[in-house]
């Protein structure tokens, strides 16, 4: 009875560890937002090369990762989380001191490198819990990502007010000393006759990446995400620099579409429950679908409003947390061995993709909007396509 007990505090506790890794994972990029004019002001460069920042920094974070999960397999996950923490702050730091644009990226790629630690909140799951509970505490986390990101932006408008576009580095850095001492005292290091092994990362790589299923689903992911991030940089460029909306304004633009993630949350639990993943990845692909489809066709209509780009933003919204949740799991679940390889070689997609996306979309000379419609519809009926052929071979193979 102690032990049940036990195991069921330390998951609790887990729980929060994760949830204020996910927290903190809001504020290189969401929070940070409002803050795109006075750090266009302060570093005298326009706002694209604001928001090529952010792309850069996704990149970053992918770099990173293609490190820290094999690392972790064979070190664990402990000691590379408390690392990356404190990497991540030093990234900060100097991002609150720089002076000039290029330090101030040189800085953002080293925050970057330690974020990339983040990725092992997806393997920390498949180490502690099992079945049902991993894919409800994906669907948790998606949920609660989304109700950070919806109040971000009021955060980095009262933080950009309060303390002037520093104020979101030095929150981070807060909430990283708060992780680093919450994840000291909750996380075990490797067991006494478990000793570290030296890491082989281009066969484990090769391993989970040669995997078709494996590399299909997290590409799924990659595909949805980018639909959001891509929205999510380009935001600024739209309703602050287009529409002229103040800051207040644009923080209360987004939180609508922040909000959408809790829809989406709880539409995704009543659908893990009742039908399969694949079925949920579908239906999550058809949303973000119709939603480009929306997009383009207000777009053409009524030009460019905050109602013809948050209303289908909402929906895609709400089909990127129900196919990134199905997607996660189905792919971590076929190499439970090598969590720590298979959530970094997934993550590392998905940021790879929504940063070159969102690159693209940020510095095209194109209309905005437009663009992002037709980038929905096509990164939609590519995840299509791509589930289409997961389940062609599947029947090839249950017929063989």
């Amino acid at each position: 009875m102690t032990d049940t007990h036990d195991l069921a505090t330390r998951k609790a506790a887990t729980v929060g560890l994760l949830l204020t890794l996910t927290l903190l994972g809001v504020f290189p990029i969401d929070v940070v937002l409002p803050s795109f004019p006075a750090m266009s002001e302060h570093f005298e460069r326009p706002s694209s090369d604001i928001a090529l920042s952010i792309s850069l920094f996704a990149v970053g974070i992918a770099v990173s990762q293609l490190l820290v999960g094999p690392l972790s397999d064979a070190m664990g996950r402990k000691n590379l989380l408390l690392i990356g923490i404190i990497v991540s702050a030093i990234g900060a730091t100097g991002c609150v001191v720089a002076n000039d644009y290029w330090s101030f990226l040189l800085f953002r790629v080293i925050q970057a490198v330690g974020c990339g630690c983040f990725v092992l909140s997806q393997a920390l799951i498949q180490d502690l819990f099992t079945g049902q509970e991993q894919q409800r505490l994906r669907i948790f986390l998606v949920t609660c990502g989304g109700i950070f990101i919806s109040v971000s932006p009021l955060a980095g408008t009262g933080l950009q007010s309060w303390m002037g576009w520093r104020g979101s580095f030095l929150v981070f850095i807060a909430l990283a000393v708060s992780v680093f001492l919450s994840a000291s005292l909750l996380l075990k290091p490797l067991p006494a006759d478990c000793q570290p092994r030296r890491p082989d990362f281009i066969a484990s790589y090769r391993k989970v990446c040669s995997d078709f299923n494996f590399m299909a689903y997290w590409l799924t992911s990659a595909l949805a995400f980018s639909c959001h991030f891509s929205f999510i940089v380009i935001s600024p460029l739209v309703l602050i620099d287009q529409l002229q909306l103040s800051p207040e304004a644009f923080a209360l633009s987004m939180l609508g579409y922040g909000l959408a993630y809790i829809g989406g949350g709880a539409v995704a639990t009543v659908l893990s429950n009742r039908i399969d993943p694949q079925t949920q990845i579908l239906t999550g692909l058809c949303l973000i679908l119709t939603a480009g489809v929306l997009m383009l066709g207000l777009s053409s209509q009524r030009g460019l409003s905050i109602t013809t780009l948050l209303l289908p933003m909402i929906v895609c919204t709400a089909g990127t947390t129900i196919a990134r949740a199905a997607a996660h799991t189905r792919a971590m679940n076929i190499f439970p061995e090598q969590a720590g390889t298979s959530a970094s070689a997934g993550s590392v997609l998905i940021f790879i993709v929504g940063g070159l996306t969102s690159a693209a979309l940020s510095l095209t000379p194109l209309d905005l909007q437009t663009t992002l419609a037709l980038c929905l519809i096509l990164l939609s009926l590519l995840g299509l396509a791509l589930n289409g052929l997961l389940r062609h071979r599947h029947r090839e193979l249950l017929a063989g």
